[in-house]
């Protein structure tokens, strides 16, 4: 179903789904709630302080373990609610570590 008008269909989740955000440099880790979730981002309910997730850049945990994940930016925060945006390269996920895009390397003569 779209909500207010988004162009991604968002799913909201009957229960709260317990997930992490972790800072991209692995420094910080916050429990969330998942309120709910589309292609292109999510709302979450933040546990503890939110001063942490004015990072740039920050992961949204889907498994214990870590292995399940996405890169995320901040967009919105409303009280301990937060919306979330999806970080993509050309429509596909932007992995981890990808390397920053080739330049034209300097030949020399």
């Amino acid at each position: 179903m779209k909500i207010n008008g988004r162009k991604a269909v968002r799913v909201k989740m009957d229960h709260r789904r317990p997930i992490n955000l972790m800072g991209s440099d692995g420094t910080w880790r916050r429990s969330c709630l998942l309120l709910d979730v589309s292609q292109s981002g999510a709302k979450i309910e933040v546990e503890g302080t939110l001063d942490v997730l004015r990072a740039k850049e920050f992961f949204m945990l889907l498994s214990s373990t870590g292995l399940a994940y996405r890169r995320c930016e901040l967009i919105w925060i409303d009280g301990t609610t937060a919306g979330i945006h999806f970080i993509t390269i050309g429509g596909k996920k932007k992995p981890a570590g990808a390397p920053a895009p080739a330049q034209n390397p300097v030949q020399s003569k």
